[in-house]
Protein backbone atom coordinates (compact mmCIF):
# COMPACT_ATOMS: atom_id res chain seq x y z
CA UNK A 1 0.00 0.00 0.00
CA UNK A 2 1.66 3.25 -1.01
CA UNK A 3 2.42 5.90 1.85
CA UNK A 4 1.39 8.62 -0.30
CA UNK A 5 -1.92 9.94 0.84
CA UNK A 6 -4.50 11.63 -1.41
CA UNK A 7 -3.79 15.10 0.55
CA UNK A 8 -0.07 14.32 -0.09
CA UNK A 9 -0.50 14.37 -4.17
CA UNK A 10 -2.46 17.24 -3.84
CA UNK A 11 -0.43 19.38 -1.92
CA UNK A 12 2.57 17.99 -4.45
CA UNK A 13 0.19 19.01 -7.23
CA UNK A 14 -0.04 22.17 -6.23
CA UNK A 15 3.28 22.42 -5.25
CA UNK A 16 2.72 23.15 -1.55
CA UNK A 17 4.14 21.26 1.22
CA UNK A 18 1.88 19.45 3.84
CA UNK A 19 1.58 20.81 7.03
CA UNK A 20 2.42 18.20 9.69
CA UNK A 21 2.89 18.31 13.66
CA UNK A 22 6.34 19.01 13.22
CA UNK A 23 6.27 21.55 10.72
CA UNK A 24 3.57 23.14 13.18
CA UNK A 25 6.30 23.08 16.33
CA UNK A 26 8.82 24.12 14.66
CA UNK A 27 7.30 27.79 13.41
CA UNK A 28 9.14 30.71 15.33
CA UNK A 29 6.60 31.91 17.42
CA UNK A 30 9.00 34.58 19.47
CA UNK A 31 11.29 36.45 17.12
CA UNK A 32 15.15 36.58 19.06
CA UNK A 33 14.44 40.18 19.50
CA UNK A 34 11.24 40.02 21.40
CA UNK A 35 12.69 37.22 23.63
CA UNK A 36 16.07 38.73 24.11
CA UNK A 37 14.04 41.85 25.31
CA UNK A 38 11.51 40.39 27.35
CA UNK A 39 13.68 38.87 29.55
CA UNK A 40 15.96 41.60 29.98
CA UNK A 41 13.04 43.87 30.45
CA UNK A 42 11.77 40.91 33.65
CA UNK A 43 15.16 40.65 35.25
CA UNK A 44 15.31 45.13 35.49
CA UNK A 45 11.97 45.12 36.61
CA UNK A 46 12.35 43.15 39.39
CA UNK A 47 15.77 44.85 40.26
CA UNK A 48 13.13 48.18 40.09
CA UNK A 49 10.67 46.68 41.97
CA UNK A 50 12.66 45.73 44.82
CA UNK A 51 15.04 48.12 45.19
CA UNK A 52 11.84 50.33 44.93
CA UNK A 53 9.88 48.71 47.71
CA UNK A 54 13.29 49.87 50.28
CA UNK A 55 12.85 53.05 48.89
CA UNK A 56 9.17 53.27 49.89
CA UNK A 57 10.58 52.22 53.49
CA UNK A 58 12.37 54.94 53.95
CA UNK A 59 8.76 57.10 53.58
CA UNK A 60 5.55 55.08 53.50
CA UNK A 61 2.67 56.13 51.49
CA UNK A 62 0.76 53.87 53.70
CA UNK A 63 0.88 52.31 57.23
CA UNK A 64 3.05 49.37 55.66
CA UNK A 65 6.37 48.47 55.06
CA UNK A 66 7.91 45.85 52.63
CA UNK A 67 9.93 42.97 54.74
CA UNK A 68 13.72 43.23 54.28
CA UNK A 69 13.68 39.89 52.54
CA UNK A 70 12.02 41.39 49.63
CA UNK A 71 14.42 45.01 48.89
CA UNK A 72 17.26 45.47 47.59
CA UNK A 73 19.91 47.80 48.69
CA UNK A 74 19.91 47.02 52.25
CA UNK A 75 19.36 51.27 52.96
CA UNK A 76 17.67 54.14 51.25
CA UNK A 77 21.48 55.42 49.54
CA UNK A 78 21.79 52.08 48.06
CA UNK A 79 18.35 50.90 47.37
CA UNK A 80 18.37 54.39 44.83
CA UNK A 81 21.88 53.05 43.22
CA UNK A 82 20.39 49.67 42.49
CA UNK A 83 16.85 51.83 41.32
CA UNK A 84 18.76 54.23 39.31
CA UNK A 85 21.01 51.45 37.51
CA UNK A 86 18.07 49.47 36.88
CA UNK A 87 16.05 52.69 35.71
CA UNK A 88 18.54 53.52 32.54
CA UNK A 89 18.54 49.52 31.80
CA UNK A 90 14.81 49.46 31.48
CA UNK A 91 14.41 53.14 30.05
CA UNK A 92 16.86 51.70 26.82
CA UNK A 93 15.37 48.15 26.78
CA UNK A 94 11.77 49.76 26.65
CA UNK A 95 12.48 52.30 24.21
CA UNK A 96 14.09 49.51 21.51
CA UNK A 97 10.94 47.56 22.23
CA UNK A 98 8.75 50.30 21.00
CA UNK A 99 10.41 50.98 18.35
CA UNK A 100 10.92 47.65 17.20
CA UNK A 101 6.82 47.06 18.41
CA UNK A 102 5.97 49.21 15.67
CA UNK A 103 8.36 49.08 12.96
CA UNK A 104 7.89 45.66 12.62
CA UNK A 105 4.21 45.76 12.96
CA UNK A 106 4.31 43.45 15.84
CA UNK A 107 1.77 45.68 18.26
CA UNK A 108 -0.59 46.37 15.34
CA UNK A 109 -0.65 42.64 14.28
CA UNK A 110 -0.67 41.02 18.00
CA UNK A 111 -2.69 43.56 20.25
CA UNK A 112 -5.16 45.52 17.85
CA UNK A 113 -8.02 44.61 17.56
CA UNK A 114 -8.99 45.19 21.02
CA UNK A 115 -13.26 45.18 21.42
CA UNK A 116 -15.33 44.93 24.57
CA UNK A 117 -17.19 42.32 23.21
CA UNK A 118 -13.98 40.23 22.68
CA UNK A 119 -13.16 41.09 26.19
CA UNK A 120 -16.04 39.96 27.46
CA UNK A 121 -16.08 36.82 25.71
CA UNK A 122 -12.71 35.91 26.13
CA UNK A 123 -12.76 36.73 29.63
CA UNK A 124 -16.24 34.76 30.48
CA UNK A 125 -14.11 31.53 28.33
CA UNK A 126 -11.13 31.56 30.64
CA UNK A 127 -12.98 32.08 34.04
CA UNK A 128 -14.87 28.93 32.68
CA UNK A 129 -11.53 26.82 31.72
CA UNK A 130 -12.97 26.89 27.99
CA UNK A 131 -10.20 29.70 26.88
CA UNK A 132 -8.11 27.78 23.84
CA UNK A 133 -4.45 27.99 24.07
CA UNK A 134 -3.91 26.17 21.10
CA UNK A 135 -2.65 28.85 18.50
CA UNK A 136 0.34 30.49 20.54
CA UNK A 137 0.96 33.19 17.72
CA UNK A 138 -2.44 34.89 18.24
CA UNK A 139 -3.35 36.62 21.28
CA UNK A 140 -6.84 36.51 23.10
CA UNK A 141 -8.29 39.30 23.83
CA UNK A 142 -7.72 39.27 27.44
CA UNK A 143 -4.11 38.99 26.64
CA UNK A 144 -4.39 42.17 23.94
CA UNK A 145 -5.95 43.85 26.70
CA UNK A 146 -3.50 43.39 29.61
CA UNK A 147 -0.56 43.71 27.04
CA UNK A 148 -1.90 46.61 25.78
CA UNK A 149 -2.48 47.78 29.03
CA UNK A 150 0.44 47.26 30.81
CA UNK A 151 2.26 48.97 28.28
CA UNK A 152 0.65 52.34 29.22
CA UNK A 153 1.27 51.34 32.66
CA UNK A 154 5.36 51.33 31.61
CA UNK A 155 5.11 54.76 30.24
CA UNK A 156 3.26 55.66 33.05
CA UNK A 157 5.72 54.65 35.91
CA UNK A 158 8.85 56.27 34.17
CA UNK A 159 7.36 59.37 33.62
CA UNK A 160 6.40 59.62 37.25
CA UNK A 161 9.40 57.91 38.20
CA UNK A 162 11.29 61.18 36.25
CA UNK A 163 8.55 63.36 37.84
CA UNK A 164 9.83 62.01 41.44
CA UNK A 165 13.84 62.18 40.88
CA UNK A 166 13.79 65.45 39.27
CA UNK A 167 10.55 67.35 40.32
CA UNK A 168 12.65 71.14 39.77
CA UNK A 169 14.30 70.04 37.07
CA UNK A 170 11.40 68.45 35.47
CA UNK A 171 9.29 70.66 36.73
CA UNK A 172 6.21 70.75 34.38
CA UNK A 173 6.28 67.33 34.28
CA UNK A 174 5.65 67.20 37.62
CA UNK A 175 2.85 69.41 37.34
CA UNK A 176 1.23 67.11 34.76
CA UNK A 177 0.78 64.29 37.56
CA UNK A 178 -0.42 67.12 40.07
CA UNK A 179 2.62 67.53 42.15
CA UNK A 180 5.09 65.78 43.53
CA UNK A 181 3.01 64.33 46.23
CA UNK A 182 0.59 63.07 43.84
CA UNK A 183 3.31 61.24 41.14
CA UNK A 184 4.61 59.29 44.26
CA UNK A 185 0.69 57.46 44.40
CA UNK A 186 1.15 57.22 40.40
CA UNK A 187 4.66 55.87 40.74
CA UNK A 188 3.40 53.34 43.72
CA UNK A 189 0.07 51.91 41.91
CA UNK A 190 1.71 51.51 39.08
CA UNK A 191 3.84 49.56 40.68
CA UNK A 192 1.21 47.68 42.22
CA UNK A 193 -0.36 46.99 38.93
CA UNK A 194 2.62 45.73 37.10
CA UNK A 195 3.31 43.26 39.99
CA UNK A 196 -0.31 42.04 39.93
CA UNK A 197 0.33 41.73 35.98
CA UNK A 198 3.60 39.95 36.45
CA UNK A 199 1.97 37.33 38.86
CA UNK A 200 -1.08 36.41 36.34
CA UNK A 201 1.94 36.31 33.40
CA UNK A 202 4.11 33.13 35.59
CA UNK A 203 0.80 31.92 36.44
CA UNK A 204 -0.88 31.77 32.97
CA UNK A 205 2.93 30.62 31.87
CA UNK A 206 3.05 27.49 34.50
CA UNK A 207 -0.40 26.81 33.26
CA UNK A 208 0.89 26.63 29.54
CA UNK A 209 3.75 25.55 29.60
CA UNK A 210 4.89 25.79 25.94
CA UNK A 211 4.41 29.67 25.66
CA UNK A 212 7.04 29.41 28.50
CA UNK A 213 9.24 27.03 26.15
CA UNK A 214 8.14 30.02 23.05
CA UNK A 215 9.32 32.78 24.98
CA UNK A 216 12.47 30.24 25.98
CA UNK A 217 13.27 29.26 22.56
CA UNK A 218 11.40 30.88 19.98
CA UNK A 219 9.20 27.49 18.68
Amino acid sequence: MSSITASDQQASAKGTAKVTPEATRSKVIQPAWVRALHWTNAFAMVLMIMSGWQIYNASPLFGFTFSPSITLGGWLGGALLWHFAAMWLLMLNGLIYLALGFATGRFRKKLLPITPEGVIADTKAALSGKLSHEDLTKYNYVQKLLYAGIIVVGILIVLSGLAIWKPVQLQYLTAVFGGYDVARYVHFFCMAAIVAFMVVHVALALLVPKSLRAMIIGR
